[in-house]
């Protein structure tokens, strides 16, 4: 069996995660040239695709997509290892906050991270939807939070660039004929924001079928077969599919999300841990 490189995974997610192969090479320190080299060594040594060229930008296949959170996964437990195993001491308490999109992704692995590296640090989580969580930290009610939406005031290190997909469930059929089914949040959403305006773009006809204030909500619309939602990658299970025919929908965008800390955070503890994530991936 053989063995993934490290160096060329995390080459690959910072591709992803600076949006393009420039920014990569500028984050991992190394020429465009060099790191064009390092995805072929990295495409080769799995022998599968890991980006199709779009007109003139390159955007992640089916393969790639499962790659990228593999990767993700497997750099946050070799940098949770060496940093372990450096001694570092961290005591106290932190509230964090995070979204129901990254109760189950991001934020095991974050929390994973913190446990190791820091065993005696308490850690209080608060899960709601990032422009309640943001609100709080900006009031002091969390020090700490996750989130997809942007607020340039705060401080942030980016944890993950998703792509954002259409989904159904796998026995769902898309009839381009008919107004597309869809299945969003309520007003407060980004994704829901995301989906109606690039359908509309685009000229397609759809119909809101279901709405819910709840990822869990939504995701049993989907399930359910009720129609197609627009969300990142994370929401993937073998209970649903990409529904992924590029002459059908528009492709979406990518959204990233953030840890944010207050720039006027009097919370040492919560700033040492924010540093110490920093030029992870999660």
């Amino acid at each position: 069996m053989q063995n993934l490189d490290i160096e060329l995974l995390r080459t690959f997610v910072a591709v992803i995660e600076h949006g393009s192969f420039a920014a990569g090479a500028q984050a991992v320190l190394r020429t465009q040239s060099a790191v064009t080299q390092q995805i072929q060594r990295l495409e080769a040594q799995i022998g599968k695709t890991l980006f199709n060229r779009v007109g003139r930008g390159k955007h992640l296949t089916e393969d790639g997509i499962k790659v990228l959170d593999y990767a993700r996964r497997l750099l946050a437990l070799n940098d949770e290892a060496c940093i372990a195993l450096s001694g570092v001491a961290l005591s106290g308490e932190v509230r964090l906050g995070a979204p129901h999109d990254v109760a189950e992704t991001i934020l095991p692995n974050l929390l994973a991270h913190c446990s190791a590296t820091f065993p005696d640090l308490k850690i209080s989580i608060h899960i709601g939807r990032s422009p309640h969580l943001l609100n709080a930290l900006r009031h002091g009610e969390i020090d700490l939070t996750i989130a997809g939406g942007e607020a340039a005031e705060l401080r942030f290190l980016t944890l993950r660039t998703s792509p954002i997909v259409w989904m159904c469930a796998p026995s769902f059929h898309y009839d381009p004929t008919q107004p597309l089914p869809l299945i969003v949040a309520d007003e407060l959403s980004y994704f829901r924001r995301i989906a109606i305006d690039s359908l509309q773009q685009a000229g397609i006809r759809w119909r809101i079928t279901y709405t819910s204030p709840t990822v869990v909500g939504v995701r049993a619309a989907v399930r359910a077969g009720l129609g197609v939602t627009a969300r990142t990658i994370e929401m993937l299970g073998n209970d649903l599919r990409v529904l992924s025919d590029p002459a059908a929908l528009p492709r979406l965008p990518e959204v990233s999300f953030r840890l944010y800390l207050s720039s006027n955070s009097t919370n040492a503890l919560a700033r040492r841990l924010f540093d110490s994530l920093a030029n992870k991936s999660f």
